[in-house]
């Protein structure tokens, strides 16, 4: 019961202005610019989803990050592109937590490992509360694995329009 209330607390005191601490408008407009670049590069569609914490039904329910991520994925039709090329990064701010949920044009190209990583990378820095760094960093380094995995010089067809707005959510 002590850890449940514990995580209850935490995402109560997780308000979208703590959302706005951590990620300030320049550092959701370097978000963008990364989506943006490494769109040039891969042929994957980005999206970043920044979440302060979950409602207390959710909590309660005992509903996982990772259980948020696949909804989020659904609600933003992350899974609605071309190639099935979508790819969710979803940072949850009071669990300490980021999922990425790619879809299955994506997800068979990439093992785990690498997703993990790059969750490691940007868990690790918001912990030391270094948000626009570890963003970044993880951002860059999701766009060389897809580059290497689902580059923009295979695309069979002319390129098509930008399928997924870059510019991050935060809920």
């Amino acid at each position: 019961m002590i850890p449940m209330l514990k995580r209850l607390v935490r995402h109560l005191f997780a308000t979208q202005s703590s959302g706005r601490k951590a990620f300030p408008c320049a550092t959701l407009q370097a978000i963008k610019e990364v989506i943006a670049d490494g769109e040039r590069v891969h042929r994957a569609e980005v999206k970043l989803i920044i979440e302060p914490g979950l409602a207390i039904s959710d909590i309660i329910e005992r509903r996982s990050s990772r259980d948020r991520a696949h909804d989020l994925f659904s609600q933003y039709r992350i899974w609605d592109t071309e190639e099935n090329s979508g790819v969710l990064i979803y940072i949850n701010l009071a669990d300490h937590r980021v999922e990425i949920i790619a879809d299955r044009g994506i997800a068979c190209c990439v093992p785990p490992s690498a997703w993990q990583s790059i969750c490691h990378t940007m868990t690790e820095g918001f912990t030391k509360e270094q948000y626009h760094e570890s963003a970044i960093t993880g951002l860059r380094r999701l766009n060389e694995i897809l580059q290497q995995v689902f580059p923009e010089s295979q695309k069979i067809s002319h390129p098509s329009p930008n399928q997924l707005s870059d510019a991050p959510i935060l809920l």
